[in-house]
């Protein structure tokens, strides 16, 4: 018995019964951790994923560096964190069309979002709202509905490019409507939202961050939100649930992923701290300031929302019969 235990404490002492990776979990992070963002520079995920990086690195005593891998969208920089050693120092921002919608989309992706990678924590999700030119003749939505249906094919609708959540709730609202519209694609919400105001195009589901300032101003009229209950922030825009709508509902989500294989000391680690993150007033406040819900809560619970989601935009995208560009 003395020889046997002599033999397990030698083989402590030279690290054979604790593996490199296990002491590695004991430490981590010892050193920076690359967060990559799936889109430019500027944009909101850009900014929640530096806002809400900067707060998780004062609670993990790490620095944590933003690496914007835009392009083909968001499938390059959510590939590049599937692609990743799963060791907790490559961790990105998994957002709803790499996460949810491209996968049934595009056909030949070159990663799965079930497969390759794993959910740490949601951040937020946030609805549209569908908005017109304020010279619009549309006032209700049954004015969009009776003009869709008097004239098929005619009325249009912009986006910041296919596949996103600009048209993706337009063509959910479609189908519960039993409309036809003609999409116009953009290479940014910016360029679509300006062309909107323009009056070059009949309306647009808009981010809620983009659309309540401009509303605000007088630039833009709404018309109804996809969310289930009215927001804080425009409380005399009714739901599509309230207008007779109830399947018209679109909330744009994000969330922090690792690559699978990822321990799970470690993705607990970095759930705890962006839990904690979540919990600063300062950004609370500029959330909810944006229309946005406050995300948080475990691995498993984020995981069921891009599971469920996942699930309702194929079945969208192959009935609309949308393809990429």
């Amino acid at each position: 018995m003395r020889t046997l235990k002599g033999l397990f404490i030698c083989l402590v002492g030279f690290g054979v019964v604790f593996s490199p990776m296990s002491f590695a979990q004991t430490n981590y992070p010892n050193k920076p951790i690359n967060f990559i963002v799936p889109y430019g520079a500027g944009g909101s995920a850009d900014s929640r994923s530096r806002q809400i990086a900067q707060k998780m690195s004062v609670l993990l005593k790490q620095s944590i560096v933003i690496d914007n891998k835009p392009g083909a969208g968001g499938n390059i920089g959510t590939e590049f964190v599937a692609r990743a050693a799963p060791d907790g120092y490559t961790i990105g921002m998994g957002n709803f069309a790499p996460m949810a919608v491209n996968k049934t989309l595009f056909g030949n992706l070159r990663y799965d979002p079930e497969t390759d990678l794993s959910p740490v924590m949601l951040v937020e999700k946030g609805p549209l709202v569908l908005v017109v030119n304020p010279n619009s003749s549309y006032k209700t939505i049954q004015d969009i509905v009776n003009a869709a249906k008097a004239k098929p094919g005619v009325l249009t609708f912009s986006s910041g490019g296919i596949g996103g959540s600009h048209q993706l709730s337009a063509e959910l609202f479609e189908l519960n409507a039993g409309i036809s519209m003609i999409h116009v694609p953009y290479k940014s919400g910016s360029a679509a939202l300006t062309d909107l105001m323009a009056g070059n195009v009949d309306l647009m589901f808009d981010q809620m961050y983009s659309a309540v300032p401009n509303i605000k101003a007088d630039k833009l009229r709404p018309i109804a939100i996809t969310s289930k209950k009215r927001s804080p922030l425009l409380p005399n825009v009714p739901s599509f649930a309230e207008l007779g709508y109830p399947k018209v509902e679109v909330l744009n989500w994000q969330g922090l992923i690792v690559p699978k294989g990822t321990p799970k000391a470690i993705i607990d680690k970095l759930n705890a701290a962006a839990n904690e993150a979540l919990k600063d007033p300062q950004l609370r406040e500029l959330m909810l300031s944006q229309g946005n819900e406050i995300g948080g809560g475990s691995p498993a619970e984020f995981a069921a929302l891009i599971k469920s989601e996942a699930a309702k935009w194929s079945a969208v995208v192959k009935i609309a019969n949308i393809k990429p560009e």
